[in-house]
């Protein structure tokens, strides 16, 4: 990972220190915030009156929104400083969680979704960037780079586990309700810790961001669609046409553009392409399994958000058990050998999860799959990262962080609405285990795939793996 330019030198131990873990808890924040609601969903459908596939929206608003604007919330940071970019971002954020968790109808709560991922757009890339900024050395920015692995890879398990705990004892609002407080303290006390980087005035790609962003709604909304009203409809069809031709367009006016949001030359890169490939299709089934499968514990099992919430901690402690030792793994076996397997792995457990139904029971028709789906998780974070990030030019470092958080939020968002609409065409009403098999099997396929393009595409990278030490030896 090249190292990026610090301005006026790094603050003194502590002050680092904190600085990093209030930046680091932003982090957590927003990538917490995708999936944090969906363990109250049945809740906000029964309060709000929501359609089954259109409470899809709740997750996927700020998905979208975050992801198709992530590359514009960049360049941002790199023209304006990314303590100011950050901060904005956040106060946006905070903004429109306090709207969303005051929500009353259902197109309230989906405008503050796209609104919470506008700020976080702004808000994300900064984060990455003054990891890096404040670091001294190469060992630090390691370090950094470990955590900031670690945080993103637990953040939507994490966020299931909070949002049920919070649903349970106070309200699905509070899910939304709870980055109001946690938001101000990080503006405030953000400003006091990090000096502001050097600005660096650039033209705008607004046409760029808007195209992006726009085609990623119209692709998401196209299988949204074939979920509402069926594969043969006219509006899948136009949502398709339309999606194909702003995404053309978007790349047609980053080949020309003296200022493009993505430098194409990235996705020259065989290897970088196949870990952008791998990491949305994987992120897009991972969320796909939490989206179902939360759904599935408290309508089928009948269990409380509180219970389901919880059900998903042995999730988040194998991942981040695994993560710890990624840096070890990627440096043995290469970054291509990790995510053929995780995702190989990620196929296995979702013919698990293929295998529940009405009379399925936790332990260990659950459980056992959710364990072996952690490790193929695990697998496919940081060697995803590696192979994304590896050999970046420094000039383009910022691009490509954008690049992968980007490509982590829509793949997100698009697994969630391709393997929902699965679900919907299979699913008989009033049965919602029904669905489960064909979704779930869907899923195994998809990730298959990621496993073939991995082999296909990625080289061996094992340079420069042994920078990333495990997050439980930071001394950052």
């Amino acid at each position: 990972m090249p190292s990026l330019p610090r301005a006026g030198g790094a603050p003194a131990p502590r002050r680092r220190a904190l600085a990093l873990w209030i930046v680091l808890a932003a982090q957590l924040m927003l990538a917490m915030d995708f999936l944090i609601v969906v363990v109250a969903l049945p809740r906000i459908q029964q309060d709000l009156g929501f359609s089954p596939s259109g409470l899809t929206w709740v997750p996927n608003a700020f998905g979208l929104a975050f992801g198709g604007l992530l590359l514009l919330g960049g360049r941002l940071g790199d023209m304006f400083g990314q303590v100011r970019a950050f901060r904005i971002g956040l106060i946006v954020f905070v903004g429109a969680s306090l709207v969303g968790g005051l929500a009353q109808t259902p197109s309230i709560l989906v405008a503050a979704r796209v609104v919470q991922g506008i700020g976080a757009a702004l808000a994300a890339p900064s984060v990455l960037a003054l990891v890096m900024v404040m670091a001294r050395d190469e060992a630090e920015q390691a370090r950094g780079l470990s955590l900031f692995i670690a945080v993103s890879s637990i953040g939507a398990s994490a966020g299931l586990t909070l949002g049920g705990v919070l649903t349970e004892y106070l309200s699905w609002r509070w899910a939304l309700l709870i980055n109001v407080p946690v938001g101000i303290l990080v503006v405030i006390v953000i400003g006091r810790l990090v000096e502001e980087t050097h600005p660096k005035p650039a033209r705008l790609d607004v046409a760029g961001a808007l195209t992006a962003t726009f085609g990623s709604v119209a692709l998401v909304y196209g299988f949204i669609s074939a979920a509402d009203r069926g594969w043969a409809t006219a509006s899948m069809f136009a949502s398709f046409v339309g999606a194909a031709i702003l995404l053309t367009v978007f790349f047609r006016i980053q080949k020309s553009h003296p200022a493009p949001l993505l430098d194409l030359r990235l996705l020259q890169d065989r290897s970088r392409l196949g870990g952008l490939a791998v990491m949305a299709l994987i992120v897009g089934v991972h969320f796909a399994v939490l989206f179902l499968l939360v759904q599935y514990l408290e309508r089928v099992l009948g269990w409380t958000p509180l219970a389901a919430g919880l059900g998903y901690m042995p999730l988040t402690i194998t991942v981040y058990a695994i993560s710890a030792f990624a840096p070890r793994l990627i440096t043995t076996f290469g970054a291509r050998a990790l995510l053929v397997a995780g995702s190989t792995v990620v196929s296995v457990s979702l013919a698990g999860f293929a295998l529940l139904g009405e009379s399925s029971r936790y332990f260990p028709d659950v459980l056992v799959p959710l364990l072996i789906h952690a490790v193929g998780i695990a697998f496919i974070f940081a060697p995803g990262t590696v192979a994304i990030l590896h050999g970046v030019p420094e000039e383009h470092a910022g691009t490509a962080s954008g690049l992968l958080q980007m490509d982590q939020q829509i793949g997100g968002a698009l697994g969630i609405a391709a393997i929902t609409s699965i679900y919907a065409f299979a699913a008989v009403p009033g049965r919602f285990a029904s669905g489960l098999p064909a979704a779930f099997a869907g899923g195994a396929v998809i990730a298959l795939v990621a496993a073939i393009i991995a082999w296909r595409s990625i080289s061996r990278l094992r340079t420069g793996a042994r920078q990333y030490d495990a997050p439980s030896r930071s001394s950052t």
